[in-house]
């Protein structure tokens, strides 16, 4: 059977003060009144019963990204104790997931990015699940076809043609010849040039089984900790498994731990990709978010509050106070966010730093602000 599991973790830091601990950005509803973590479930839900999607986060969004998915079954919800990367986060489901279904076929998406349109989206799924199903030692990624030579993206090296049974008019699928590294310019741009290339999306289609015996041969620890934990997930023992060992698990990321190494043919599986011919944002800063915000006639991008602008151009503001006004007068390329307890004004050209800043206010407020 085809599963959908939403990766919703991570802490989006470089979108604070918005998002905090207790609300990541994606729970927040910034996106046309909605949350990502929505938008991404709305995508799978039009090819997939609910029953069928799951979502992984941390356990203390658990009530949150039910309040967030009313539809969603609440056993459906895997709460990580902590984050151990995504290794872990893709183990986790697919371990649960094979105890209950030996023929499960899982798709990973994620909760960071809007994708549009939709229907190339599912398109480019539906060829991926039909990859796993033909080919079941299959690890299939998603190449999101590139618009530009981007040098904060990861690349896939598509190499030559499957010959798998799709619908007519469906996205290709291709054997994977490489993984690149974020590239410089010049190189990333001679990627783009050669057609065969996509940015990584970090997006995945398998086999449950396969992926955990991928694990199983690189990842021995990890293989043997989720082993344990699915054989509790039915017991009343569950949540004290999970709590003691997924903490102890090895940190490191799907990529390191099995991508790479099966494309270099150091596994039993194989490695495809699935062309993916989509606008794809991932909104993982305030600029990104902003490309997603209505905006005026001089280019100030807004969101959720009242607004006053006087020779005022190409700004970012964002309020969670309808009732606050914020103004500006002869301000440009400025960030500015508004929240009941916090404000933040930021040069555009800093945005990567609010991580940073993040950083220093732990460092004297403790977790006050965060």
């Amino acid at each position: 059977m085809q599963y959908g599991v939403i990766m919703a973790g991570g802490a989006g830091t470089r979108l604070w003060p918005l998002s905090r601990n207790e609300k990541p950005k994606q729970l927040l509803q910034v996106v046309r009144g909605k949350s990502l973590l929505q938008l991404s479930y709305e995508r799978l839900r039009a090819i997939l019963p609910a029953n069928q999607i799951f979502v992984c986060t941390g356990e203390q969004h658990r009530a949150a990204v039910l309040a967030n998915l009313p539809e969603l079954p609440s056993d459906n919800v895997l709460g990580e104790p902590m984050g151990r990367d995504t290794a872990n986060a893709v183990g986790f489901p697919a371990a649960v997931l094979l105890k209950r279904d030996p023929d499960a076929i899982m798709a990973i998406t994620t909760a960071d990015h809007v994708i549009e349109p939709q229907e190339k989206f599912q398109a480019s799924l539906k060829t991926a699940f039909a990859v796993a199903e033909q080919q079941p030692k299959s690890l299939v990624t998603f190449g999101i076809v590139p618009t530009y030579g981007h040098t904060g993206l990861g690349y896939v090296q598509r190499g030559e043609a499957l010959k798998i049974k799709t619908d007519a008019g469906a996205p290709g699928a291709f054997k994977v010849q490489s993984f690149k590294e974020k590239p410089d310019k010049a190189t990333a741009d001679r990627y783009v040039e050669s057609g065969r290339f996509y940015w990584n999306s970090g997006m995945f289609v398998w086999r449950c089984d396969t992926v955990l015996g991928e694990l199983a041969q690189h990842l021995p620890e990890s293989y043997k900790g989720l082993t344990e934990i699915a054989e509790a997930w039915d017991t009343p023992r569950r949540q004290e498994v999970l709590s003691s060992v997924y903490p102890k698990l090895p940190k490191i990321s799907i990529d390191f731990a099995i991508m790479e190494p099966a494309s270099q043919g150091k596994g039993k599986a194989t490695v495809a990709v699935v062309e993916m011919p989509v606008q794809w944002l991932d909104v993982g800063s305030w600029p990104a978010l902003a490309e997603t915000l209505a905006t005026d006639e001089h280019n100030n991008a807004t969101e959720g509050g009242a607004f006053v602008f006087l020779d005022s151009d190409d700004n970012i503001v964002v309020s969670e106070d309808p009732n606050h006004l914020v103004s500006l007068i002869g301000v440009s390329d400025m960030i500015v966010v508004h929240t009941k307890d916090t404000t933040m004004v930021c040069p555009k050209s800093e945005s990567q730093r609010v991580k940073d800043m993040t950083v220093k206010v732990k460092e004297k407020f403790g977790g006050k602000y965060l």
